[in-house]
């Protein structure tokens, strides 16, 4: 078929034309690329991004499929530990090839092709330098792209030291936890672990309770700014930052609701923070929560599963001014400010099925607290269950 130049000149205006609305599109493309990676890395503050949703809901699809011919949970967890890695590697891809793809299109016009645009779009944001067309235009397309491929991995880079330092001051009050409420952690293990003998120290309680606070205010802080921290995973399977935040709220609970004479605003901050923490990390992750919950309402923690761990402490000798049926009502309006939220974000990132942590996506028995053995210096081989810090009396 032969074309006449009037054919021609339409053919070439439609190229133009489209040439025209791929520059457009590689324009947003690159700036809208360019807002995620300033509102993650560079802003300091809770963003919410669409392209870091999809991209996590990606792999950690990839991973459920992974870890469901495992039946024990240390297998599951040792695949889930490389999750965050492969998230920030696939996130890293994804935003380097959406920069390829819109400066190409902003290329094309001066290029013999998209596939040539796409070759010097590579060249200049990797800073490589085999492929440069002439022009002032696309001199100026090819300097902003070596830019921004060079920005962008220099924040990525630097974004891997604020998140281990993140990681590193979470994971050393949760490895100090251990000796106190066990692994995995468990709130009514805590306040047994408080008898040494037969005495009952609890005068060091307001403190950790302080400490606490204050280790809760900064996972706020660097887990909201921050949210792929959530799926960073602690180096021992049995510990987790979410369960033992919720065992540390739970023995306050408890604490504030089995003596009431004792009553004393270090837990009761801690409570707060606590669940301050989960709220603002939820709000990250986009998990939806009551703001202002009864604290007459149903919790999922049934009573008996309540009276069974205060049965444990009188049976040590805990100090308790409340009968598990009087207590009830006080600990369940401190815990409905935690429970459904901590429930989600455990059912959400396959934290260890410890006792009172809630369901998980795979059929989960939650694993009983493991205790050091009561060895004496002149114990002669006979172990007994240790409630104290592992330390002979």
């Amino acid at each position: 078929m032969v074309f006449g130049r009037g054919d021609e000149r339409a053919r070439l205006a439609g190229v133009a034309a489209l040439q025209v609305v791929a520059m457009v599109v590689g324009a947003v493309l690159v700036m809208v690329t360019m807002s995620d990676v300033v509102g993650r890395l560079v802003i300091p503050r809770a963003r919410a991004s669409v392209w870091a949703r999809v991209v996590g809901a990606v792999v950690d699809g990839v991973f459920q499929l992974l870890i469901r011919r495992f039946t024990d949970y240390e297998n599951k967890d040792r695949v889930l530990a490389a999750q965050p890695a492969v998230y920030l590697l696939v996130l890293l891809g994804g935003l380097l090839f959406a920069f390829e793809i819109g400066y190409a299109l902003l290329l094309w016009p001066w290029t013999l092709g998209f596939a040539s645009a796409l070759r010097e779009a590579g060249s200049s944001l990797f800073t490589l330098g085999f492929a440069a067309s002439p022009g002032t235009a696309p001199t100026v397309i090819n300097v902003l792209a070596a830019a921004t491929g060079l920005v962008v991995i220099a924040l990525q880079i630097a974004y891997l030291p604020a998140l281990y330092a993140a990681f590193n001051r979470r994971e050393t009050e949760v490895t100090l936890l251990t000796a106190r409420a066990g692994l995995p952690p468990w709130g009514p293990e805590l306040l047994l672990r408080t008898r040494y003998g037969v005495r009952v120290r609890t005068d060091d309680l307001p403190q950790f309770y302080a400490q606490w606070e204050r280790w809760a205010a900064d996972v706020a802080e660097s887990h909201a700014t921050y949210p792929v921290l959530v799926r960073f995973r602690s180096p021992q399977p049995l510990s987790s930052w979410l369960v033992g935040l919720l065992a540390v709220m739970d023995s306050a609970a408890m604490l504030l609701a089995l003596r009431p004479s004792q009553d004393r605003i270090e837990p009761r901050r801690a409570i707060r923070m606590g669940f301050t923490a989960l709220r603002e990390i939820g709000t990250a992750l986009n998990i939806s929560y009551d703001p202002d919950p009864d604290p007459n309402a149903d919790i999922a923690l049934t009573f008996a599963e309540f009276a069974a761990a205060v049965d444990q402490l009188q049976a040590i000798g805990f100090p308790i001014e409340r009968d598990a049926a009087e207590a009830w009502p006080h600990f369940r309006g401190w815990r409905v400010n935690y429970e459904a939220l901590a429930y989600k974000l455990a059912w959400r990132t396959d934290a260890v099925p410890a006792p009172w942590s809630g369901p998980r996506r795979w059929p989960a028995t939650p694993i009983p607290v493991r205790r050091p053995p009561d060895r004496a210096p002149d114990d002669t081989g006979a172990t007994s269950p240790n409630l104290g810090d592992g330390f002979p009396d």
